[in-house]
């Protein structure tokens, strides 16, 4: 069996990061240390990777910013180009570039591990954790290659997303605090983990009040207006009916109001709305929408201050960061007087 990096650090009992500095005589490490490690080397009979060292000796003052191009919502969309400005806005002032470049996770030749890391034209990489899959993780790990997910990921390494459980619990619990007591809520798939974190925030809070409500109140269906409208309008027919509902992001927002506009029921006296994501109808509705604020140019910033500090020093430990999202009360929750914002 290959002897690895691993296996000499865990022999040596230091950091693999350590052993990786070693191997590019590194003068932040003691002689006495590289000494230590290198005679393990030498009993283990290790042969360094030309690519992982090649890869820790050379600099392209590049980012790579991966997107899956099959898969249009992840690029055509404002939260995308305000990812974008807030990465630039970090690595511009250190004199980085930034490339972005299409997975091709189907094309070994074209494949970013081939274009973009082991070719050594970028320094590290952000992605989605929709395009960082585990393998790609595990990948990017055993190369020791600075990487950072948008989107919390399994896999060990550093990555940034918003807190959706708390913006779950934030939106229940206003709706709570507005009166109502009967919350449904609509959007999302259950095998995606940011539906799972904003539908986990929402329960916490019902439980939190001492409420529930039946199972049917939940209701899985396409994040979209189109879906949406339907899941709502099957919902508001019922005998029994909420009075309130969370909905996954403002398209789902859209699509419940216009069912309840189409069934004559009031906004916000019948039925409170609130949404995640505040872009991009929240506030021109009628009546404007109560939602999240979820500062998208943040995230790129946040992104990108981890990447460099991954990159200008690989032995850092890897940070998992969680942003906190803002509530913007509006019309369409306003049972009551509120005193909080309604721009």
């Amino acid at each position: 069996m290959k002897v690895t990096i691993s296996d000499i650090a865990k022999a040596a009992n230091v950091a693999k990061s350590t052993v990786s500095k070693v191997l590019n005589d590194s003068p932040k490490i003691s002689q006495e240390t590289k000494q230590k490690v290198r005679e393990i080397m030498k009993q283990m009979n290790y042969t360094p990777s030309s690519i992982a060292t090649g890869l820790a000796r050379q600099s392209s003052c590049n980012i790579g910013l991966l997107v899956d191009m099959s898969k249009e919502s992840e690029f055509l969309n404002q939260f995308f180009y305000n990812i974008i400005g807030g990465i630039e806005s970090v690595i511009a002032p250190l004199k980085y570039e930034l490339t972005i470049s299409n997975v091709q996770h189907n094309s070994p030749e074209g494949h970013f591990l081939n274009r973009l890391v082991f070719s050594k034209r970028v320094d590290g990489i952000i992605a989605n954790n929709s395009v960082l899959t585990e393998e790609l993780s595990e990948a990017l790990n055993q190369l020791e290659f600075p990487y950072i997910s948008i989107g919390e990921i399994m896999t060990p390494g550093s990555w940034v997303d918003f807190d959706n459980e708390t913006g779950g619990n934030m939106l229940t619990e206003h709706l709570i605090e507005q009166g109502y007591s009967k919350t449904a809520f609509i959007g999302g798939q259950q095998q995606e983990k940011i539906y799972t974190h904003r539908l986990g925030g929402y329960l916490n809070a019902l439980q939190q009040a001492d409420l529930t409500v039946p199972q049917p109140w939940i209701i899985n269906c396409k994040a979209e207006e189109h879906d949406s409208y339907h899941a709502a309008l099957e919902l508001l027919q019922r005998e029994e009916r909420p009075d309130s509902v969370v909905c996954m992001n403002s398209y789902v927002a859209f699509g419940v109001l216009q069912a309840a506009k189409a069934l004559g029921i009031d906004v916000p006296s019948e039925l409170g709305i609130a949404a995640f994501d505040d872009y991009p109808l929240s506030r021109y509705t009628t009546p404007p929408l109560t939602s999240l604020n979820i500062d998208t140019f943040k995230l790129g910033v946040s992104s990108g201050q981890l990447l460099m500090e991954r990159i200008r020093g690989n032995d850092a430990p890897h940070k998992h960061l969680l942003l906190e999202p803002e509530l913007i009360p509006r019309e369409s929750t306003m049972r009551t007087r509120f005193s909080g914002a309604t721009s």
